[in-house]
C-alpha cells in the first residue's frame, strides 16, 4: 500500500491527487490518499472522491509520499511540520515565495524532494529541446504574456494568489516556468540584468512585468514574462545560423528554421502525467530527480533577483 499526504488541495493539489490516484490504479499500485486541510475544508470531502480520508491536524500516521501544494508562502512551513513523515516529497513550484532562505536551512534534501516543473514534461517543449540540441543557437527570445482577469473568469482577479504579495504572487515567479526551461536548455548564465514592477493599470500588489537579459558566453538570451498581454503568448524563438526555431506552447507547435512544422498537440493534463509517472519512478528507486531543491533555489534567485 502506497500512502499519500497532500497539504493543500487547491487546484493544482486537486490536479495531482486525481493524476496519482490514475496513475496508481494503471500500475496495480494500491493506494490511499489522506489530505491535511483546514476545519472547514475538511467538511467538502465529497468534492474530492480520489481522497481517502481528511484531516484537520497532523496524527501519527506516516507516508510514502508527501505533496506540499498549499500557498508558495506556506512551502516552508508545511515541509517542515511533515518532514520526518514521509519518504519523498513533492513540492509545487516554485519552491518558496522568496529567497530569504535556502532549502538546506529547513532539511530540504535533494535525495528526496522534487520541486515541480511540468513544462519540461511538456511535449512541445521536450521537441523544442531536441532541436536545440541539433542547431548553434546564438540570441534567444523568450515569451510569456496573458491577461491576468482572463485566467480565472469566474474569481475576482484582485483576490487570487497571483495579485496578492502576501500569499506569493507576481510574475516572476508565478511564470518561473520561462526561467526554469531556460537553464535547462543553456544552463546558467554568465551575468543577467532584470527589470521587475508594476506597470500597468492591473489592481495587484505584486510585479505584472519581468524582463531579464542573460549573456553566456555564445549566445544571448531575452525572456519577458507579463500579466497585461490581452492575447495569449506563450513562445520560446532560438535564433540559428540557417533560420530560427519557434515553439510555439499556445499551439503545440515547433518550426525548424527550414519551416518544417512539427505539431506536439496534447491535453494539458498530460504533462502533469508524465511529470507524476517521473516522480513515482523517482520515488521508487527508477529515476533520478528531475529537479532537486537546490537546482530550484538558483533558478528562483534567477528570476527574483538575475542571481543565482
Amino acid at each position: 500500500m502506497m500512502k499519500a499526504l497532500f497539504i493543500g488541495l487547491g487546484s493544482i493539489g486537486n490536479r495531482h491527487s486525481k493524476n496519482l490516484r490514475d496513475i496508481c490504479e494503471k500500475r496495480g499500485i494500491p493506494l490511499s490518499i489522506t489530505a491535511l486541510r483546514s476545519q472547514h475544508g475538511s467538511l467538502r470531502n465529497k468534492e474530492f472522491p480520489q481522497v481517502d480520508r481528511m484531516i484537520t491536524e497532523l496524527d501519527e500516521e506516516s507516508y510514502d509520499l508527501a505533496f506540499i501544494t498549499n500557498p508558495t508562502t506556506l512551502h516552508a512551513e508545511a515541509f517542515q511540520k511533515v518532514r520526518e513523515k514521509a519518504k519523498f516529497f513533492f513540492v509545487e513550484k516554485p519552491v518558496f515565495a522568496d529567497t530569504s532562505m535556502t532549502p538546506e536551512q529547513i532539511g530540504m534534501d535533494d535525495s528526496n524532494v522534487y520541486v515541480a516543473a511540468p513544462m519540461r514534461f511538456c511535449k512541445t517543449y521536450a521537441q523544442l529541446k531536441k532541436e536545440v540540441s541539433m542547431n548553434n543557437v546564438f540570441a534567444v527570445r523568450i515569451l510569456c504574456s496573458s491577461y491576468l482577469p482572463d485566467w480565472r473568469p469566474q474569481q475576482d482577479y484582485r483576490q487570487v494568489y497571483s495579485a496578492r504579495k502576501e500569499l506569493g504572487g507576481g510574475v516572476a515567479i508565478d511564470l518561473i516556468h520561462e526561467v526554469d526551461y531556460m537553464v535547462d536548455l543553456f544552463g546558467f548564465s554568465e551575468d543577467c540584468f532584470m527589470i521587475r514592477g508594476h506597470y500597468s493599470p492591473l489592481e495587484i500588489n505584486t510585479d505584472d512585468l519581468c524582463l531579464l537579459i542573460a549573456r553566456y558566453a555564445d549566445k544571448a538570451v531575452e525572456v519577458h514574462l507579463d500579466y497585461f498581454g490581452r492575447t495569449y503568448r506563450r513562445t520560446c524563438e532560438c535564433f540559428c545560423e540557417d533560420g530560427s526555431i519557434v515553439a510555439d506552447f499556445g499551439a503545440g507547435t515547433v518550426t525548424r528554421p527550414d519551416g518544417t512544422v512539427i505539431h506536439c498537440e496534447e491535453p494539458v493534463n498530460e504533462r502533469y502525467i508524465q511529470e507524476m509517472e517521473r516522480f513515482i519512478d523517482f520515488a521508487q528507486g527508477k529515476a533520478t530527480n528531475a529537479n532537486p531543491p537546490s537546482l530550484a533555489y538558483k533558478v528562483l534567485r534567477l528570476a527574483l533577483e538575475a542571481e543565482t
